[in-house]
């Protein structure tokens, strides 16, 4: 088992880190550069070159069953699900296979309500305490099921 962050815009990764840890479980910190190197002997910094997709490329191309992603990209998430892995957001909320689906295209469609000038701005809510302790939550639910498919 492997926890894959996609850690550039994670902020979350100290979380994961020490849930992981817990599990007793390897941590890969994947971005494309400007993080500092984790201070646990469970995590890896993996800073891979190339374009705006490089970090999810390698998560997906890595990733497979038993793994866990920790990533608020959604066709990353749906590249990881396919592969057999795990995904969950940085709010804790798991992506499944049955509702991964219906969350690409609504972020497909509000993609084209902005482009077209129907909508403005874009982005979530701002990221609290509540989100953070729902995370911590969310994460150990999805490692205690990994843990009982084995």
């Amino acid at each position: 088992m492997t926890l894959y962050i996609d850690a550039d815009a994670c902020p979350v990764k100290d979380e994961a880190i020490r849930v992981a840890e817990r599990h007793a479980t390897e941590v890969k910190l994947v971005c494309d550069g400007g993080i500092r190197r984790p201070n646990s002997a469970w995590a890896e910094l993996v800073i891979v070159p190339g374009g705006m997709d490089a970090a999810d490329d390698w998560i997906a191309e890595h990733a497979g069953p038993g793994d866990i992603c920790v990533t608020a990209d959604i066709p990353l998430a749906d590249r990881c699900i396919k592969a057999g892995a795990k995904a969950i957001d940085f709010r804790g909320t798991e992506f499944t296979e049955a509702a991964i689906g219906s969350k690409l295209a609504m972020r497909d469609l509000m993609a084209d309500l902005r482009s077209a000038g129907q909508m403005e701005g874009g982005g979530g809510k701002p990221f609290g305490p509540r989100d953070r302790s729902a995370f911590l939550n969310g994460l150990e639910r999805v490692f205690q099921a990994v843990k009982r498919k084995r």
